[in-house]
C-alpha cells in the first residue's frame, strides 16, 4: 500500500444501519483519515433491505458528516473483506464490538484475515454502554412487529423511508 492515507474499511451486512453503527463508524473517523463503509452480501442471512437500499440508508446518515469535511466513502461488495481492503488502498478493518461474544468470533475472523493478507491490520472498537445492546435483528424485529425503531437508528432516518 503505497498511499500515506490512513484508509479503513468498515465492514458490515448493515441490515439496517443502527445508531450503534454509527457511533463506531464517529469513532474510527478520529483514528483514520477516511473509513469506507462496505454493504457485505451475506448469504446465509435473508436481506430485509436491499444492499443498494442499505447503502443509501448509510448515504443519508453520513451526509453531514462528509459536508463537514469527513472522508466517508459509502459502497457494496462481494467476496472476502481482506480482498476488499487490498482493492480499495485500505491498511485496516475496523469491527465493532458489543461484548465479549463478538470478540471471540471477531478475533477468529480477524486472524483469518491476517492469514489471508498480512497487510490488513484489524481495528476492534467498543460500542460505548448505551448501544451496546443493539442489534440490526432486534430493529428488524421491532420493526417487523409495528414498534418505534427511532430509537436505535441514528437521528431523522426511519426504516419504513427505505422500504418499497
Amino acid at each position: 500500500m503505497a498511499n500515506n492515507t490512513r484508509t479503513a474499511v468498515f465492514p458490515g451486512s448493515f441490515d439496517p444501519f443502527t445508531i450503534g453503527h454509527f457511533d463506531v463508524l464517529k469513532s474510527a473517523l478520529k483514528i483514520f483519515d477516511k473509513v469506507i463503509v462496505a454493504v457485505g452480501y451475506n448469504h446465509t442471512k435473508k436481506d430485509f433491505l436491499e444492499p443498494s437500499v442499505r447503502v443509501q440508508l448509510i448515504e443519508d446518515v453520513v451526509k453531514p458528516l462528509k459536508d463537514a469535511g469527513e472522508n466517508i466513502e459509502v459502497t457494496s461488495y462481494t467476496g472476502l473483506t481482506a480482498d476488499f481492503c487490498i482493492k480499495k488502498g485500505a491498511g485496516f478493518i475496523v469491527r465493532g464490538l458489543r461484548s465479549a461474544t463478538d470478540l471471540e468470533s471477531e478475533s477468529v475472523i480477524a486472524q483469518a484475515n491476517d492469514l489471508l493478507q498480512p497487510m490488513v491490520t484489524t481495528v476492534f472498537i467498543p460500542a460505548r454502554p448505551h448501544t451496546s445492546f443493539i442489534s440490526s435483528t432486534v430493529v428488524r424485529d421491532i420493526f417487523i412487529n409495528g414498534g418505534d425503531t427511532s430509537k436505535f437508528m441514528p437521528e431523522g432516518i426511519h426504516i419504513d423511508k427505505y422500504i418499497k
